[in-house]
């Protein structure tokens, strides 16, 4: 009896151990919950301790429902990961597309046409599948439920498309995509005038029963508007964008949406994987490398490395991470919060900058802009297109006017670095900005210093800011009446003059001698062209060139040399001050 009592009391001792200790810490690995306050090395807690350095000025990359992040489980396939049967026959895989020699002058003239290889893309099945290029660990990431997350609109703007990439684009977002998330996919027509995308695609997406939906604009918008046509058709909380020419990676779409779900202020961008317009092979262009978006002050658009101050924030490598801007095809934000902002500004038309203006007023008006390392979607870049899609009455300097309103309204006195960089565009007329400016005064918007200081800190170790342009425009010797020219020449290969066309170059009041974003140095008694950015893909504005506004010589202090044509050559010869085949007038010429 005393045996069993012991017995008995030694069971409900287990029982307590078990029930107060044990289960708990098991069902800890699996709670999205757990209390993280005791680890100072939480990524969560090093962030909070930025907030506190940085007196709250940093967003919060939890945001305002953190209960919503996505939960990592080693070895745990992931609750959107889908079980996919294989699949056989040209293209699939990502697999490129050879053509017989008979096929090729067909061929061809679909590339002039639209830009790709329509021959190759025709034998390939508009439900492809193509490989997956995500990180392995992104197999293991939990999402949160179907009710937890936004829906989605997946916008589309096509003008004068290839059929088939058209087509495989849609088939994609919808075989790649939860049906409970895709609220629905909005094709936007800009004005198209080829037969196939009339009749036969009214026809064609009915079969879809209105998950797909069609407009067309009476006149060419261009890409920014038509963008914005399509958002406001949009049923779904979050505006996806993709272009028309892409197929995404199996469960793209979960991974976006959970980060506006934790933070409806996220931009939240895809790895943008590469398919040849030739063959449409499918490739990861960053080879599983994290790169992010930056800009050079010309507003060309480039990439870096994932600074060592952002991955530290992270535990896994697979995690989204901060990044000042990015590329402008592939994005999805949170619709309210795109109007809020003022959707893109009605002033940047047709194309390009449209990128920098989003992601400057996201990141200034209190949000931010995440990649997405387990979101792919794979991008067609054109081949040789010579049939044009731009707007007949479209402003030839309108990528320029459209640079200059952004920077206007977002970039306070970091905008003359743009001007130094572009000074020939000085006196375009931007229009009117009033109505952005409003928009910033109204969110309360940073500062760009605030902006370059806290996210786009490591653009300018890559891109100093450019120093002062001692003169600029064209160049032309006094003598011969001939100018610079730097156009047509391979890297690596002489600078030449030509007959005066309004060609236009910068020496900087560092000595650097360049032209966009070509620089160009001496080589014993030659001028050669190269590239600005050095091996290390950094630009160093500095150079060895010096020109004397009294003798309107341009001097080589690496050769002790000066520049000298004699009316059909260019080289450097000892300087002499009366010699008028060494004298060089600048013309300043303004678009």
């Amino acid at each position: 009896m005393v045996r069993l009592r012991y017995s008995f009391i030694a069971k409900l001792v287990a029982l307590f151990f078990v029930v107060f200790f044990i289960l708990p810490s098991f069902f800890n690995l699996y709670d999205s919950s757990t209390d993280i306050s005791d680890f100072n090395d939480h990524p969560r807690n090093i962030d909070h301790k930025r907030l506190v350095e940085n007196n709250g000025q940093l967003p919060n990359r939890y945001g305002e429902n953190p209960e919503n992040i996505a939960i990592f489980k080693e070895g745990v396939l992931g609750n959107y990961e889908p079980v996919l049967e294989p699949r056989t026959g040209p293209g699939e895989g990502g697999v490129g597309v050879n053509l017989a020699p008979e096929e090729k002058s067909a061929a061809e003239r679909t590339v002039r046409e639209f830009g790709f290889n329509m021959v190759a893309s025709d034998k390939i099945s508009l439900d492809r599948r193509i490989k997956d290029t995500r990180p392995a660990e992104c197999k293991y990431w939990h999402y949160p439920e179907l009710s937890k997350l936004p829906k989605a609109s997946v916008v589309i703007v096509f003008v004068n498309e290839g059929w088939s990439t058209l087509m495989r684009t849609v088939h994609s977002v919808i075989n790649t995509s939860p049906p409970e998330l895709l609220a629905d996919i909005i094709l936007v027509d800009d004005y198209s005038n080829k037969e196939h995308l009339k009749e036969k695609l009214e026809t064609y997406i009915t079969r879809f029963n209105g998950k797909v939906k069609l407009t067309r604009t009476t006149k060419r918008e261009g890409l920014v508007r038509a963008r914005v046509i399509g958002a406001e058709m949009a049923s779904g909380d979050v505006i996806v964008i993709l272009d028309a020419h892409c197929e995404c990676v199996a469960n793209w779409l979960p991974p976006l949406l959970t980060r506006i779900a934790v933070n409806r202020k996220t931009l939240a961008v895809p790895i943008v994987d590469g398919i040849d317009w030739n063959t449409l092979e499918h490739t990861d262009i960053y080879g599983g490398a994290l790169n992010r978006g930056i800009w050079e002050w010309g507003f060309l658009y480039k990439e870096t490395q994932v600074p060592e101050k952002e991955s530290k924030m992270h535990k896994h490598y697979s995690e989204p991470y901060w990044s000042p801007t990015h590329a402008g095809g592939l994005l999805a934000i949170d619709k309210k919060w795109f109007f809020e902002l003022g959707g893109y500004d009605p002033g940047i038309k047709i194309w390009g900058g449209e990128q920098y203006e989003l992601s400057f007023k996201v990141w200034q008006c209190g949000g931010m802009v995440e990649w997405v390392p387990c979101s792919h979607v794979a991008h067609i870049y054109r081949g040789p297109r010579t049939e044009s899609v731009h707007p007949p009455d479209g402003n030839p300097h309108q990528t320029s006017i459209n640079h200059m309103r952004l920077a206007e309204t977002w970039m306070d006195e970091y905008k003359e670095y743009y001007y130094i960089r572009e000074p020939q565009i000085k006196r375009l007329d931007f229009g009117d900005i009033s109505e952005q400016l409003a928009i910033r005064e109204k969110l309360q918007c940073k500062s760009f210093k605030w902006f370059m200081e806290n996210i786009a800190y490591d653009l300018p170790k890559k891109f100093p800011l450019p120093p002062k342009n001692k003169v600029w425009g064209e160049c032309k010797n006094a003598k011969h009446r001939v100018c610079l020219s730097g156009w047509s020449i391979d890297f690596g290969q002489p600078l030449r003059i030509s007959r005066c066309h309004g060609e236009l170059f910068r020496l900087n009041v560092e000595g650097e001698l360049s032209s966009g974003e070509h620089c160009f140095v001496s080589d014993r008694s030659i001028v050669k062209k190269k590239f600005c950015l050095n091996y290390e893909g950094v630009w160093n504005p500095t150079g060895e060139w010096q020109y004397d506004l009294d003798k309107k010589t341009i001097k080589s202090s690496k050769e002790k040399t000066c520049l000298t044509t004699d009316g059909s050559n260019l080289k450097l010869e000892e300087c002499d001050d009366s010699n008028l085949s060494q004298k060089w007038d600048w013309k300043e010429i303004y678009y």
